[in-house]
């Protein structure tokens, strides 16, 4: 950790040096030499032997605007990395075995200024005027029916599901066309500063010197700059989040894509299913401590869709954050700087965060308050995403393993326990400054997971049956005529933006 006597040198940020390519890499690097390559010297060093874990292929909507930044047009996108939407997530066995919800990523209902939509909701179940909350938005009933376009005087909210390797790719020939500079090779050593601790150069094993002056890591959970070098410390989450194993693989698809991702619960962790348009994307995450990976990996090739494309590859990880992103002129981003596991499609986003709050705070030289409000926000949007992720576990009727026994009984973070407490007594939520998730997700996870209001606000008890009928039914109606314009969705993307066979990099 920087200390308080530290002086910091004021050389100008003139050269970036970011340390490994992958997902996180490359959306650095795309960023950066779109906006700022004019005023940088860019480059990434990676090597071809070194791989990626590569698996974040889901991802949530502000995926969409960090394109729209970057002015990357989306039908080429969805071409060259083989793409489909996602409007959601599908939690399989969660609350209790076989059951089922989706947490989509519209808005449900029309909020009033003094009380949420599901207040007005409440009171029609009461009165038994009301349909099932999923009636109510979009998003979830265009999911549930495995539909999707973009519709004229609407714009619906939606991610994408990805190839991993296929999008480093595209993003690599757009920041090459920006400037950016690539170099092959593994990095031997991080030389530093002897009296600032700052990095001044990657050395690599056939001896050539990479100076900067601010250094971008982005290697991955060895957190070689961040962590080996610089000695950041790491906050362990694993009291919450009990998975540390996964196995990843791909399959062939056997039926067209859906517009969702697939979470299916285990009675020790859970699978993902991620359907593109040449392949799906398959994975089990699980706790070493409640089963094996002999007996995770059988369970997860014995259910597996498809034919299996490649051998499932190992990944063991931990979940938590580095006490700080930001140290000395090193930020760390991806897995080198936190991971909070994949069920809410969270990594990518946590990525593009950090390039964002990066961009918006470049330092035409480093300052310690510079480095302090980039921490403060980060790890302010960490702790509200750890907690969003927690909740799938701690609301839980399960109790058929010891895993679910656990999770349904330990306790919580004061904030999460706080927002639990709230909502099951008042109906409330809220949306804290920042936050990734907003109100509505909120409130699909936890009554999706079984936590109902015992109490509402009033305001609905001023309308009479047939007032508050004729606002429920109006709702539910838009949205049924709406979903019902959608074609399937793999029949619009065929259409829209077909699956092309990636263009290879030029060798460096």
């Amino acid at each position: 950790m920087l200390d308080a006597v530290t002086s910091l040198p004021s050389t100008p940020v003139r050269r970036v040096v970011i340390a490994g390519g992958g997902t996180a890499g490359w959306m650095a690097a795309a960023a950066l030499s779109k906006v700022l390559g004019k005023a940088l010297q860019i480059t990434l060093v990676e090597s071809e032997e070194i791989g990626t874990v590569g698996v974040g292929e889901a991802t949530i909507p502000s995926l969409a605007t960090f394109h729209r930044l970057l002015e990357i047009d989306e039908r080429e996108f969805l071409s060259a990395t083989q793409g489909t939407i996602k409007l959601g997530i599908s939690f399989e066995n969660w609350r209790t075995e076989q059951h089922r919800y989706i947490h989509s990523f519209g808005t449900t209902g029309q909020d009033h200024w003094t009380a949420g939509f599901q207040h007005f909701w409440l009171k029609g179940r009461e009165r038994g005027l009301a349909g099932s909350y999923d009636d109510y938005c979009i998003e979830l009933q265009a999911a549930l029916h495995d539909r999707f376009a973009h519709l004229q005087g609407y714009r619906m909210n939606y991610a994408y599901h990805l190839d991993a390797s296929y999008y480093a790719r595209y993003l690599r020939q757009l920041s090459e066309r920006h400037g950016c500079r690539r170099i092959e090779g593994k990095i031997a050593q991080v030389h530093t500063d002897a009296a600032t601790g700052f990095i001044t150069g990657l050395q690599l094993e056939r001896g050539e010197l990479i100076e900067g002056d601010l250094f971008i890591d982005c290697t991955g959970f060895r957190a070689l700059l961040i962590g080996q070098t610089l000695g950041v410390g790491f906050e362990d989450w694993s009291h919450w989040l009990l998975n540390d194993r996964a196995f990843a693989t791909q399959t062939t698809a056997v039926r067209d894509a859906v517009p969702y991702t697939r979470a299916i619960a285990e009675p020790w962790g859970w699978q993902w299913r991620i359907p593109l348009q040449h392949r799906v994307g398959n994975g089990v995450v699980y706790s070493s401590k409640y089963v094996s990976d002999e007996e995770a990996k059988a369970r997860f090739l014995a259910t597996a869709e498809g034919e299996i494309i490649k051998a499932p590859f190992p990944i063991s990880f931990r979940p938590g954050r580095r006490m700080e992103c930001w140290n000395r002129n090193c930020v760390a981003l991806g897995l080198a700087g936190s991971f909070i596991e994949p069920l809410e499609s969270t990594t990518i986003h946590l990525i593009q965060r950090g390039i964002t709050r990066l961009m918006q705070s470049f330092p035409a030289v480093i300052t310690r308050v510079g480095i302090d409000q980039y921490n403060t926000q980060l790890a302010d949007e960490l702790q509200h995403v750890r907690d969003f992720v927690v909740l799938h576990y701690a609301a839980t009727e399960r109790r058929d393993s010891p895993y679910w026994e656990y999770v349904a009984n330990m306790t919580l973070p004061a904030t999460l326990q706080h927002r639990i407490d709230l909502f099951r007594q008042t109906g409330t939520v809220f949306h804290a400054p920042q936050e990734l998730f907003a109100e509505n997700s909120w409130i699909q996870v936890m009554m999706g997971q079984g936590i109902v209001p015992r109490h509402r606000h009033p305001a609905p008890d001023l309308m009479g049956d047939a007032e508050l009928s004729a606002f429920l039914g109006s709702i539910a109606k838009r949205v049924r005529e709406t979903a019902a314009q959608l074609p399937p969705h793999m029949d619009y993307l065929r259409r829209y933006s077909p699956a092309q066979p990636p263009a290879r990099p030029a060798a460096a």
